[in-house]
This record gives structure tokens, C-alpha cells and sequence, in this order.
């Protein structure tokens, strides 16, 4: 089993803003929780002045960067070390936000697992009236030389982090503190761990907006809080240039899954985020038309999506497999005994297979009226613009403890989804009906409401 590393870090910077100040000085130590196996320092050139409140802090003067290293001469330095190590320092969004800031000014993305030792103080010595470095340095007497300096400032950290790990129940306190640590290096800037933590663990969806207040990206979850952190959790690049976009976090609880899929799809195809690009365009491959045949004959066909096979095309259904579009197509040919040759099942030459076994009354062969043929056509028709045969409701978890999500499916369709207390249930029809909140007819929510029922058959149902 490979030896946990902490890379200890310590900035120095001109100012407190990583966006507006810059890096004077940088100090790592490479600590095995024992040992320490490798230190690094050094002065930087801001390639700024140092305002001379800093200078009176730090004690690092203009004089003393101007012939220091620029940052792009020691980046891959920085990188090296800290490779395959927990980032590590006290008040860590501090220091790492630099280092993001400084890396990110050279067209790269730091990523790296990060710990704060300021919050595992307070987890591994409850009851201190302050966890600042200085006051931690005070209490256990840590001997330090240059205040203030990033080399001194690391070793007591190295310090205070030791005997956190050595204290009793240590280890797992940092396990989970790296964890979460994880969640944090990723974070947008504009979002704290904090507004993280206020997130519910419960179903519902959740949308990131942009600095503009726009929506970039809708979800669902039957945990919000953590699914947001596996967005935040994820350390590639792709990932990383989504959530440097996030500013902002809002949510809507559902109270259940089936409820927060419905909502998501509807939302996606209202709001058009830029990062939901899959699902706001998401199209059935196949689907089901209809058109009079040179005979007069109502005729149905399936055919493979595209641009141009919808192009003027009666469009009855959209599906998302063959197989699915197919399969009801033979029920609508059983259901209203149509020729299976007019609803693209069989390419007859001397009859389709209906009218070989004598249950076709021959429109394949022109021989059954064409009036008669299409009244039938006509209903399977109606039933075609079906995704459902029944009219019902489907009880969910509700948001609240006392009250059931309701999900109405009526002529064929999903019409909308409400909430009703528990003891309103037993009410009838109508009164079931006044809580739906009403949605566009679509195939995604229909096929949604359908897969839900074909994996959960338990589902509770209440026929009309």
C-alpha cells in the first residue's frame, strides 16, 4: 500500500485577492505523516510592487524579488512536488487559489486533493477560542523564527498537522476532511464549501448558473448535495472548464426520482442550458407517420429519425428503439385487423401474411373498400398518438413527510405532475386533478413515465 504524502504549502503574496495580487514567496514541505522528506522555498518576483503594508508583514521588500525567480520558472517545480500529494495548508482556499490563479495565467489547470488544517484543528482540538496559525503556534509552543515567512509559516503547519494525525481518531478525522477537500479544490470561486454543505440530500433538481445569472447546466438527483459534489469531485479538464463557468446554485425539491426526471427534461428543453447539449437535443431515433397510398388506403410506416425523413411527414409517435415502434405497430394491426402490408410490418407481393391466413380482408390487394379499410385505420390511428391505453395516476414520495407526489397520465399521455396532503387522496377524480401542475405534451416525458413503470412494476397506480 503506497505511503500517504502531504505537500505542505505556504504562500507569501502581495495583497489577499488571487484574482487582483500575486505570489512573493513559496515554501513546500513533503511530510509522510512521520517525516519530513523534502522542503523547498522560494522568493518570487510578483513582477509588482510590494505595497508597504505587506512589506511591514512579511518583511519581504521590492529589493529582495527583483532578481527572484518569475513564477513560469518555477511552475514545474510546484508541480512535481506537490504530484501525487493531499495539498496542504492553513486556510488551503487561501493559498491554493494563488497557485490556481497563477497556473491558470499561464494557460494550465492545478488540480490537486486539498486539506485545510485550520478545519482539522478544529476537529483534533475542539475548544480553542481561535484556530489562526498564530494562536495554534502559541498554544503548543511551536518554536518559529520568521513569523510570517513562508518557510517558518509551513513548518509549524507541518507541525500542527502532525499531532492532529497523532491524535487520537486523527487519521480518520483527515481521511474525511480529504475527502471533502477534494469537493473544495474544484469549487468554483464563487461558491463555498459552505453553500455546498446547505444543500439538501434529498431528490430534486438542481441548476448551476452563470456570473450573468444564466442557467448553464440543470440536473437531477435523488440526492442533490451529493451528486453537486461528484460534479465538483471530477479532476479533468473538461470538467474543470465546466465548473469554472459555475457562479451560482439554486434547487427545487421533488420529494422523488420519477418526479425530478420529468422536471429535469422539461426544464432542459425550456431553458436550453449550454452544458446540457445531449439532452436539450435529444431526439427519438424512430418514429411512426401516416399518409394515403396511391389506392386511397391510410397507410402507416416506421422510419429511422432524421432532419429529412420528418420533413413533411404526419408524424403519429416518436420511439426509442425499432423494436419499440414495430411492436406497436403489430398491436394497432391485431387490435383493428389492418393489413400488415399498409402498416409497414410486410412488403407483400401476392398478399401480405394476414391475407394468406385469411384474417386480412385483402386491402393489400385492393380488394377491401377503401372506406370501410380506413375507418379502422382511423382508430388505430387515435391509439397510435398513444403512449399509454389507460387513463391513471401514479403516487410518489411526496417533499413533505404527510403528502404524496401525483403524476397524471390521461389520453394516452403524461399531462403534469402536483403534491396532495395524504389524506386529500381518498378524494376523487377531480379533486386529484386540481393540484396537477400542467406540462407539455412530450415523447421524452411519455418515455420517461414508461421505463419508470417497466423497472419498478411495485409502482403505486390509480386507474380512472
Amino acid at each position: 500500500m503506497n505511503q500517504r504524502l502531504y505537500a505542505v504549502v505556504d504562500i507569501e503574496t502581495t495583497g489577499g485577492l488571487a484574482r487582483r495580487d500575486r505570489i512573493t514567496e513559496i515554501a513546500i514541505v513533503i511530510f509522510d505523516g512521520n517525516t519530513i522528506v523534502d522542503r523547498w522555498e522560494s522568493l518570487i518576483n510578483p513582477e509588482r510592487s510590494i505595497p508597504f503594508e505587506i512589506t511591514r508583514i512579511t518583511g519581504i521588500t521590492d529589493d529582495m524579488v527583483v532578481g527572484a525567480p518569475k513564477f513560469y520558472e518555477v511552475a514545474k517545480k510546484v508541480v512535481e512536488m506537490t504530484e501525487n500529494a493531499i495539498f496542504v495548508a492553513h486556510n488551503v482556499r487561501f493559498d491554493y487559489s494563488f497557485l490556481r490563479e497563477e497556473f491558470a495565467s499561464l494557460g494550465f489547470t492545478f488540480t490537486r486533493r486539498q486539506l485545510c488544517t485550520v478545519i482539522l484543528s478544529r476537529k483534533a482540538f475542539p475548544g480553542l477560542g481561535s484556530y489562526s496559525l498564530g494562536n495554534l503556534i502559541r498554544h503548543f509552543g511551536i518554536k518559529v523564527e520568521n513569523r510570517h515567512r513562508a518557510m517558518d509559516d509551513v513548518l509549524a503547519t507541518v507541525d500542527i498537522l502532525a499531532r492532529a494525525l497523532s491524535n487520537e481518531g486523527g487519521q480518520v478525522k483527515t481521511d474525511n476532511l480529504v475527502k471533502a477537500g477534494i469537493v473544495a479544490s474544484h469549487l468554483p470561486k464563487d461558491i463555498s464549501s459552505e453553500r455546498i454543505r446547505q444543500l439538501p440530500d434529498a431528490a430534486g433538481v438542481y441548476y448551476f448558473y452563470n456570473i450573468y445569472g444564466h442557467v448553464i447546466y440543470v440536473g437531477k438527483s435523488i440526492n442533490i448535495r451529493k451528486r453537486v459534489i461528484q460534479h465538483f469531485g471530477n479532476i479533468d479538464g473538461k470538467t474543470d472548464k465546466f465548473i469554472s463557468k459555475v457562479s451560482d446554485i439554486s434547487f427545487e425539491l421533488t420529494g422523488s426520482e420519477l418526479i425530478a426526471m420529468l422536471l429535469e427534461s422539461a426544464e432542459i428543453k425550456s431553458l436550453q442550458p449550454e452544458i446540457n447539449k445531449a439532452q436539450r437535443s435529444k431526439e427519438y431515433p424512430y418514429f411512426v407517420h401516416h399518409f394515403f397510398n396511391n389506392q386511397g388506403y391510410v397507410t402507416f410506416e416506421w422510419e429511422k429519425s432524421s432532419v429529412k425523413s420528418r420533413s413533411n411527414k404526419n408524424i403519429l409517435n416518436h420511439y426509442s428503439s425499432k423494436s419499440s415502434a414495430r411492436g406497436h405497430l403489430y398491436a394497432v394491426t391485431e387490435q383493428f385487423a389492418l393489413c400488415s402490408g399498409l402498416t409497414g410490418l410486410y412488403q407483400p407481393d401476392g398478399g401480405c401474411f394476414y391475407y394468406q391466413t385469411g384474417t386480412c380482408d385483402g386491402a393489400c390487394q385492393n380488394m377491401e373498400n377503401t372506406e370501410t379499410y380506413n375507418e379502422r385505420a382511423e382508430e388505430a390511428m387515435q391509439f397510435l398518438k398513444k403512449s399509454f391505453d389507460s387513463n391513471f395516476f401514479i403516487l410518489t414520495e411526496g417533499k413533505d413527510i404527510d403528502e404524496y407526489g401525483v403524476i397524471l397520465i390521461e389520453d394516452g399521455h403524461y399531462k403534469g405532475y402536483g403534491y396532495l396532503s395524504a389524506s386529500d387522496i381518498k378524494f376523487g377524480v377531480d379533486e386529484m386533478k386540481e393540484c396537477i401542475k400542467y406540462a407539455q405534451v412530450s415523447p421524452e416525458s411519455n418515455q420517461i413515465v414508461m421505463t419508470w413503470l417497466e423497472k419498478h412494476p411495485s409502482t403505486k397506480v390509480i386507474e380512472f
